[in-house]
């Protein structure tokens, strides 16, 4: 019998398996397991949904886990680390008594229909999949389901669509709405998205003959031996970055993914409707299972924006948890919290007291220190705002000067210059605090209130939060973006179901007239050490490769050449651990 796990004898998972408790009662692996292959799941509309049933070598009914996304079912056990590996471990699952099904979305892996990508096509699909692994004869009626990215995201989709046999969902790094992602505060998030629909595009048509055949048979024998396998515990997420930017020049069918980019990134650059039918945050108040959320504090540019504000609008929840992990805590292929997922799912398919529940809601690593935090609120009780000042001189402090600015230019392409030259500003500006003398512990929301001028109608604020070691060593920690024409940034509907306006027409900047910028950084965690020093990077436009970029993911140039100028009055506003 093939079980992984972190017990002796069994393929070793990699990453943190747990938030730091002791469960109880947990499923042990009993069962031997075999698969049904290319199984067709009729939808209501007569479409076929292809997917793949890995399930206990027993007579008997079990409780299902569905996985649901575009990426190929057949290579959920390969191994590699690649960003389309996310469905979970099933030789973790299985043996322990689980079912699961791991099924294409439309338009790929050999399903019928059209990819159409976070639209309301795909969440009845996610929910008739739900109903159609409940009533198989070797279910017993209860469904939860599992993965992360985009298998979390047809999660929450399943959810909002309420199907009867839905018990519970474990949405882990989870966007809920598309926009978000997408776009940050109006400034495309071009390395994640184009990437994301050609290595789609690309995977999308290839067929069994491929993912079944003698040379992945091979690769999936090598890539899980355990020398190689543990290597890609510690693997980031900008290398898989690179690895994308080198395949996505291979060819790909240019529709739906050409036009699903071109409509994302082109056609609508602001919130409309479109974004509107991708967006679940107005109807998460529909979702009544519970949810158990996290994310890794490194996953600043795509799925940990949303992780807090999903918390918050799933108002009709019997039971949120949240789990945010540190560095190397979301790596592929997938197979972190695992543990921690049995525990949630054996309490709620299975109905067994295993200790989920114990303690507060919320348990988050703090990167820095060695300990797990808890909190049953967000931002925690004891986290207090502290403005810290970006001072004329380049200085970062609680208390500075708030008379004179700083100027820094940002140029768009197609100037016809040999070179920069020595008299301009420069293209970006840091403030830096002074060694502190204790540690300085943060968590919570995180803000940049910017007064500044600009020569441009247009251009882009982005923010990088750094932690400095005292060698000079930086260690990006958080950042945040926003696009200057589209400053009324977006905030959570007021009511459950009502729309967001914000964030819909762009507002020329008045050229040289000082304008108040709310940039809002990703919300994070972090332990800055004594002696470490606290930095702010500002630049207009992340696409040079001397510029930071949190995981690599770079975004779409404004184009437009401006020179800014920030005052002193200009602050960023750190959530300050008490004590």
């Amino acid at each position: 019998m093939t079980v992984a796990g972190i017990e002796p004898g069994q393929r070793r998972l990699n990453g943190p398996q747990t938030t730091g408790r002791e469960y109880r009662n947990l499923s042990e692996p009993a069962f031997e397991m075999t698969h049904d292959f290319d199984v067709a799941v009729p939808m209501r509309d007569g479409v076929e949904l292809m997917v793949d049933v890995w399930r206990p070598d027993t007579l008997g009914e079990h409780p299902v886990l569905v996985s649901a996304s575009p990426y190929p079912r057949q290579i959920q056990d390969l191994g590699a680390p690649m960003g389309f590996i996310e469905a979970g471990a099933s030789d973790f699952f299985v043996p322990r008594g689980y079912v699961h099904v791991i099924a294409n979305l439309r338009g790929t892996g050999g399903s019928g229909g059209e990819f159409t990508m976070f639209d309301a096509q795909e969440r009845h699909d996610v929910h008739d999949l739900v109903e159609w692994a409940a009533a198989q004869e070797w279910s017993d009626g209860n469904v939860g389901m599992i993965g992360i990215s985009y298998f979390a995201m047809t999660q929450l989709e399943a959810a909002v669509e309420q199907p009867p046999h839905l018990r519970a969902i474990m949405p882990v790094a989870v966007t809920a709405d598309l926009y978000e992602a997408a776009s940050h505060h109006g400034l495309a998030n071009t390395g994640f998205l184009t990437p994301f629909l050609a290595m789609v595009g690309l995977t999308a048509h290839k067929t069994d003959r491929l993912w079944r055949g003698k040379l992945l048979d091979v690769a999936r024998r090598m890539l899980n031996t355990p020398v190689l396998h543990e290597r890609f515990g510690r693997m980031n997420g900008e290398a898989a970055v690179v690895m994308l930017k080198r395949l996505m020049h291979l060819h790909h069918d240019p529709h739906p993914w050409d036009d699903l980019w071109r409509d994302a990134v082109v056609a609508h650059p602001a919130r409309d409707e479109w974004w509107d039918e991708r967006n679940l945050v107005p109807q998460l108040h529909k979702v009544t299972v519970p949810v158990y959320l996290g994310c890794d504090w490194e996953n600043v540019p795509l799925h940990l924006p949303a992780t807090f504000g999903t918390m918050q609008a799933l108002t009709s929840s019997p039971e949120v948890r949240v789990g945010m992990l540190g560095e190397f805590g979301l790596t592929w292929p997938w197979e972190s919290l695992h543990i921690e997922a049995l525990a949630w799912y054996d309490h709620w398919l299975k109905g067994r007291d295993t200790g989920i529940l114990d303690g507060p809601r919320i348990r988050y690593a703090l990167p820095g220190d060695d300990e797990w935090h808890t909190a049953d609120t967000w931002p925690p009780a004891s986290s207090r705002l502290q403005e810290w000042l970006l001072a004329a001189d380049g200085s970062l402090a609680p208390d500075a000067a708030v008379d004179g600015d700083r100027t820094f230019m940002t140029l768009g392409a197609g100037l016809n210059r040999a070179v920069a030259s020595p008299t301009d500003p420069p293209s970006s500006l840091t403030w830096t605090s002074e060694p502190l003398t204790t540690d300085l512990d943060i968590a919570g929301d995180i803000e940049l209130t910017l007064d500044a001028t600009a020569t441009a109608s247009d251009l882009a604020w982005i923010a990088v939060l750094m932690d400095v070691a005292p060698d000079g060593a930086e260690q990006p920690v958080t950042a945040g973006y926003l696009r200057a024409s589209l400053r009324a940034v977006d905030e959570e509907a007021s009511e459950p179901g009502a729309p967001v306006l914000a964030c819909r027409t762009p507002v020329a900047v008045p050229l040289g007239e000082q304008v108040r910028y709310r940039v809002p950084l990703v919300p994070n965690a972090r332990r800055f050490a004594a002696g470490h020093r606290i930095r702010l990077t500002l630049i207009g436009d992340d696409q040079p490769d001397d510029t930071p970029a949190i995981m690599g993911f770079r975004h779409a140039s404004v184009g437009t050449s401006t020179i800014n100028t920030v005052a002193a009055t200009s602050r960023l506003k750190l959530p300050v651990l008490d004590g």
